[in-house]
């Protein structure tokens, strides 16, 4: 079994390789105005472009009417945390980073640029942010590294006048609660009794448990643990940690209300769910500890490129679900199925943030998706193309009621503005994708 699961990461590693060298990267930008002759540059240039510019000038609401800005969002990273390969750098965080926009353009129809920036510090970072922001609807930041990455956040948001999410937080966090909400429809257990471990306080876990919180779990029900162990106010660097990563402080004072301590396996004991977001290498989470946990146990082992648990171990143990987040697994856990309709909705609400009411409504609208859930079918795939402009009008709609959009409209307005927008988008990708010579 392990065998046969390694040989497929290492034929998807050629085909990767392969599809670089031929494409020399995987995204372009076209003109999507017609060229019939250099004399259309006088409308699309100088000397008319300047009456656009003296429009918006005079009211600056009408650069989302009259540019690209109302579609387009900045993929902002710092190579630290890049997949699960670590530090890389900017240079050698590209390649992620084009796929990131192909997927925000293919399933949202979302024009999305990715910026690799080489800054030392997080002044730095936000400065660049701020600096680059008129030309963008939305940020959306990409493997950072923990606890930076919530810094960033969290101050970005403060500052900008525009959505800013961590997809590695916020992303991931959505798609998890999805499909636990699918998991527990299963199972039949409720969100307000079941007590749940996340494995690795990391930036999805630690966004999950706020965001699971939000969405009516109770935090007293959670334990996290992270590589020095269980997480309890008592531990020995809980003062260290007041000061170096208070996120993760705060998260071990306000969970473990039976203030669990010792052995990792302590945690699983009688646990009904593990969220584990750790070491990628099969074995981490150990077929005793699922043994140990309540009836129905769900596993999600989330680690990249290779789950903490290959899932028929874990079913053999006797996980009642299992999901991953590879494609070759039932019950992947991308958030590839979030990211794309959430910034689909939050650029047509023309929205100035995104919270967590907002996110517990996405992940709610992706778990009601999946109209014929069964243990190997929690989540929708990305292959249900449908999803995303329900997603968007979900979200479009949640901002509005939050006093966020710009824009306003009905859930229907929003889902017709969503599907004409990506299905156009697709129309645009079939047909060149037709062309056999178009590469």
């Amino acid at each position: 079994m392990i065998m046969r699961d390694s040989e497929k990461t290492g034929d998807y590693n050629k085909i990767a390789m392969e599809i670089s060298r031929k494409y020399k990267g995987k995204i372009r930008i076209l003109p999507k105005v017609p060229i019939n002759s250099l004399d259309d540059f006088s409308s699309l240039y100088t000397p008319g472009i300047a009456e656009v510019s003296r429009q918006i000038k005079n009211n600056d609401d009408l650069v989302y009417e009259l540019t690209g800005k109302w579609n387009s969002v900045a993929i902002l990273t710092d190579g630290t945390r890049v997949l699960g390969l670590g530090n890389v750098g900017t240079h050698a965080s590209i390649p992620v980073m084009e796929g990131k926009a192909l997927l925000f353009n293919y399933l949202g129809g979302v024009n999305a640029v990715p910026i690799p920036l080489n800054v030392k510090n997080n002044d730095e970072f936000i400065t660049a942010a701020r600096a680059i922001e008129p030309y963008f609807g939305g940020y959306n930041l990409e493997d950072i590294e923990s606890p930076r990455c919530f810094f960033l956040l969290e101050n970005l948001q403060k500052q900008m006048d525009i959505p800013v999410w961590h997809d590695d937080q916020l992303g991931t966090a959505s798609i998890t609660l999805a499909g636990i909400i699918n998991s527990l429809r299963l199972v039949n257990k409720k969100k307000e009794d079941v007590r749940i471990v996340f494995n690795g306080a990391g930036a999805a876990n630690i966004a999950a448990i706020y965001l699971f919180e939000a969405a009516g779990f109770k935090k007293e029900n959670m334990v996290v643990i992270d590589s020095h162990g269980i997480l309890e106010p008592e531990r020995e660097d809980i003062d260290s940690l007041m000061l170096k990563n208070p996120w993760k402080y705060h998260i071990a004072l306000e969970t473990n209300r039976e203030r669990i301590r010792g052995n990792t396996d302590n945690a699983f004991r009688g646990a009904d769910i593990i969220i584990s977001a750790s070491k990628s290498e099969p074995g981490t989470i150990k077929t005793d500890w699922i043994k140990s946990m309540n009836r129905d146990p769900i596993v999600f082992a989330l680690a990249n490129p290779l789950p903490e648990i290959w899932p028929q171990d874990a079913i053999s143990a006797g996980a009642r679900i299992v999901a991953t987040g590879r494609s070759d697994f039932p019950n992947q856990i991308n958030n590839s199925l979030v990211f794309p309709g959430v910034f689909r909705g939050v650029l047509d609400a023309r929205s100035k943030g995104v919270n967590f009411r907002v996110m517990v409504a996405a992940s709610q609208a992706i778990a009601d998706y999946v109209s014929d859930i069964s243990y190997d079918k929690i989540v929708p795939t990305m292959d249900d193309l449908n999803l995303f402009p329900e997603v968007a009008a979900t979200v479009a709609r949640k901002t509005v009621d939050e006093g966020l959009a710009r824009k306003t409209d009905s859930r229907e307005g929003f889902l017709k503005t969503a599907t004409e927008i990506i299905g156009s988008n697709r129309k645009i990708y079939k047909k060149l994708f037709n062309e056999k010579d178009g590469e």
